[in-house]
């Protein structure tokens, strides 16, 4: 018999519903031992916009590249760090740059023809195809050994509610757009709101039992009975969900709450407000981290703004927007610093979500977190000013995939369809193509392992 029969069979001799039970199962507090196999993790982070090349790609190739100044927050994770230079988008058609940046970023294959339009190109609509997060989810969820709660949650960092082309990168199908989620608080609703309204409810009905105690003499024999019978009924219901409860939690931790880790505790009130950004952005890292941790899915996007991105980064002694700053020519001097200073900030970000998994030891496992997830940080442009979707930025850090990290490489204008496919083969799911199968022929990226 198998161990997940066995807390199967567990979860039911303690009454605990299926729906709770399938929860359950991906607990590390309940203390069964770990899967014999490693849990891969993969983030895709992204931000927008384009970058500044000569202060973001290493000159030098291999183990011993430099880190320019857009990249030293990473510095830190040289040695877990990999540059993937020369990776170009190829993906033509309809819509203007940045949709085809963003939209065919993780899918590899065109727009639907649509009434999006987007500068002085052909209107567009949705991608044509999957991304291959929500590839790498549905593979995952068929198998039981790799199946999570969630199987992929999708982060947002004010990404507008509006739905478009430029702010979506994730796609369940074509023309099936999923939609980040931005506010903090919804995402930790998302995650644990089910369990935490249990908690209440459990509470409510100790209360509501202590109630019909105090009014139990003070009525007729006849409502006495309807009492009595009302009170039976919610014993039933306390008695399960308390079960529910228990079963969930370390009953020997004062940390831990019913979802059997360390439920991140969010700061009040925070609007989802440009100002909030960096404060948005740790909450939604911490949330990650947590999730990961939990296995309550194994991928997940994290997406700074979005294409066309405006945040007016005031944090940084920085008025003007993102967007419109990516626009102006190379000789503009001061909008070209403030540019890599926003880029700087996006690689503080990928370093805070480095360094707290970095810090998460492996549940279960051996090494951190990061030895077990890989970062893929990304962008919908190589240059902001030029709207080129050659070079590509990909910086990939952790051992998730199992590349040989450490290094910078430098690729001869590949397609970036390649590196899809070496994602998913990376994570034990070979395909012969992903995206337009027009630039697949080649196969997967030699050289990186």
């Amino acid at each position: 018999m198998t161990s997940t029969n066995n807390r199967r069979e567990f979860f039911q001799r303690l009454g605990v519903s299926a729906a709770a039970g399938s929860f359950l199962l991906g607990l590390p507090s309940l203390g069964w031992a770990a899967s014999t196999s490693r849990k891969q993790r993969l983030v895709f982070l992204f931000s927008p916009n384009g970058v500044i090349p000569k202060h973001f790609w290493p000159d030098k190739e291999g183990k011993d590249y430099d880190i320019k100044r857009i990249l030293k927050p990473l510095e830190p994770f040289k040695n877990q760090m990999m540059t993937l230079h020369g990776i170009d988008n190829k993906i033509k058609g309809d819509g203007d740059g940045h949709m085809r940046g963003i939209g065919c970023l993780l899918t590899g294959i065109e727009l639907f023809p649509g009434d999006i339009q987007g500068g002085s190109d052909t209107p567009a609509g949705w991608s044509m195809g999957i991304s291959v997060d929500q590839f790498l989810k549905n593979k995952l969820q068929e198998n039981e050994s790799t199946r999570t709660r969630f199987g992929s949650l999708e982060f947002g960092v004010m990404v507008p509610d509006r739905a478009d082309t430029w702010t979506r990168m994730s796609y369940a199908g074509a023309n099936q757009p999923v939609a980040p989620i931005s506010d903090p608080y919804q995402m930790f609703d998302k995650l644990y709101g089910q369990t935490k309204n249990r908690e209440l409810l459990a509470s409510v009905l100790d209360d509501l039992v202590d109630d019909f105690k105090k009014v139990e003499k003070a009525v007729s024999a006849e409502d006495r009975q309807l009492l009595q019978e009302h009170v039976s009924m919610v014993r039933e219901l306390e008695k399960e969900l308390k079960t529910e409860l228990a079963a969930s939690s370390k009953s020997d931790s004062g940390h831990e709450g019913a979802v059997g880790h360390a439920v991140p505790e969010l700061p009040p009130n925070v609007d989802t407000a440009n100002d909030n950004i960096p404060q948005i952005s740790r909450m939604q890292i911490e949330m990650l981290v947590n999730s990961f941790a939990a296995d309550f899915a194994r991928v997940a996007t994290f997406q700074i703004t979005n294409s066309v991105g405006q945040p007016r980064m005031r944090w940084l002694g920085i008025d003007e927007g993102h967007h419109g700053l990516s626009h102006e020519p190379d000789s503009n001097e001061k909008a070209y610093e403030k540019l890599i200073k926003i880029n700087t900030w996006y690689a503080e970000q990928v370093a805070m979500l480095a360094k707290r998994l970095a810090d998460t030891p492996e549940p279960g496992g051996e090494g951190s977190m990061l030895d077990n997830t890989t970062i893929v940080w990304t962008n919908e442009l190589g240059k902001g000013n030029s709207h080129t979707r050659n070079d590509i930025p990909f910086v990939l850090i952790g051992g998730g995939l199992g590349f040989d990290s450490g290094r910078a490489l430098k690729f001869d204008s590949v397609p970036h369809n390649r590196l899809l496919m070496s994602i998913a083969q990376a994570m034990g799911h070979e395909t012969k193509s992903f995206g337009n199968p027009d630039f697949c022929g080649d196969g997967i990226l030699t050289g990186l392992v």
